[in-house]
């Protein structure tokens, strides 16, 4: 399949490039280290165009496809992961507005996310339900015109920052098929019984915030509902379809800013009276990932291209989440390599690359949930 970008594509592609060479190297150790975020960079990007370009022009948005979001995605994870991440995930929740949301939803929310007047994300993961979604317990009860929310949620992007949140709620506990009890509800920050408590001590993406979050009696107004009751389950499918593509992007992303350090690090290192980039070992390891990288991008380019059709393909995305995300891992651990004792500081980026990069096999559908849905794909 040939994907030739458009001048355009290349144009935004250069661009977000060069904002994110510009604004992230200075402050990404401090973000790291200090797992904060300076909401300034996040406002930048918007004014710039670069946040929520999948959002359709009648709400202010750029009206491109996941594709092209999926290419400033990568652009920013080459750069650094933990900003990309704290500024790309500012929408998480679009893609399930954009597909389901109510009229006067999408009029409310979508153009304040694009002018970086307010902050998005989506609760799923509960304490005892990560992969298994239809076990998640937090309730959300008919009271009039208004829903009452109870309950916890785990890992939740944007917990402390967000404006808005979206919940997955069982709305229909004893239905007896489980992908017809929930339902996801749209919910205000600021609504009394909110709560959220910031998550500290993460492995990697520390820029981006991650809170557990409670319910107590939360009211909403009925109208709050996204789509249709009982079709949380199959929404968050749907939803899963795009928001596993910008995974893909970041680890193509991580993966290259992997290789470019392995590149220049290996280069400029001596043993033995030469460079270690000169040894057949060092060469193998650099076409190694560079070929990982190549194929990687090819699956995602497939995978984003196709949606952006209308052409939704479960075990070609679920392929190419699982192969990019383990792609990045291994490059991250092989630049570490071959930086040998000097990857292992943080003075170096790599050290940070590494950690960085095993979210990519856990979030958004572990390695494990990807490969059984290919598997399922295939044989039926």
């Amino acid at each position: 399949m040939d994907f030739t970008l458009t001048k355009e594509q290349q144009d935004i592609i250069k661009a977000a490039r060069e904002f994110a060479s510009g604004e992230f190297p200075d402050r990404a150790q401090e973000f790291d280290r200090n797992e904060s975020f300076d909401l300034d960079l996040w406002r930048k990007a918007c004014e710039l165009g670069f946040v929520g370009v999948f959002i359709d022009e009648e709400f202010d948005g750029a009206g491109y496809g996941f594709f092209e979001h999926c290419l400033i995605v990568e652009e920013f994870w080459a750069v650094d992961p933990g900003i990309g991440q704290a500024i790309q995930s500012t929408t998480f929740g679009a893609e399930l507005l954009g597909l389901f949301g109510s009229e006067d939803q999408k009029r409310l929310i979508l153009p304040q996310l694009v002018a970086g007047e307010a902050i998005m994300g989506t609760a799923i993961t509960e304490p005892d339900a990560g992969c298994d979604v239809t076990s998640a317990a937090t309730t959300a009860v008919k009271d009039g015109n208004e829903w009452v929310i109870n309950g916890s949620k785990m890992f939740a992007t944007n917990g402390n920052l967000a404006k808005y949140m979206v919940i997955f709620c069982q709305t229909d506990p004893d239905n007896p098929s489980h992908h017809k009890r929930h339902s996801f509800i749209l919910v205000p920050a600021e609504t009394p019984g909110y709560e959220s408590t910031k998550i500290r001590g993460k492995l990697g993406i520390r820029a981006s915030d991650t809170a557990e979050l409670t319910f107590n009696d939360v009211r909403v107004p009925a109208l709050n509902l996204i789509g249709k009751e009982g079709e949380g389950f199959h929404e968050l499918m749907a939803f899963f379809n795009r928001t596993r593509l910008h995974i893909c992007a970041q680890a193509v992303g991580l993966a290259r800013a992997a290789l470019e350090e392995s590149v220049r690090y290996t280069q400029q290192r001596h043993q033995f009276g030469a460079s270690i980039a000169s040894f057949q070992v060092t060469q193998f390891k650099i076409a190694e990932m560079a070929t990982w990288i190549k194929a990687a991008k090819n699956l995602y380019y497939e995978a984003a291209w196709s949606v952006d059709q209308g052409k939704i393909d479960h075990g070609l995305i679920a392929m190419a989440k699982w192969y990019s995300a383990e792609m990045a891992v291994r490059c991250a651990d092989e630049a570490l390599q071959m930086h040998g004792g000097y990857g292992y500081i943080d003075e170096y980026k790599v050290q940070r690359l590494y950690r960085d990069a095993k979210i990519l096999e856990i979030y958004e559908g572990t390695k494990e949930m990807e490969k059984t849905i290919v598997a399922r794909s295939i044989l039926g």
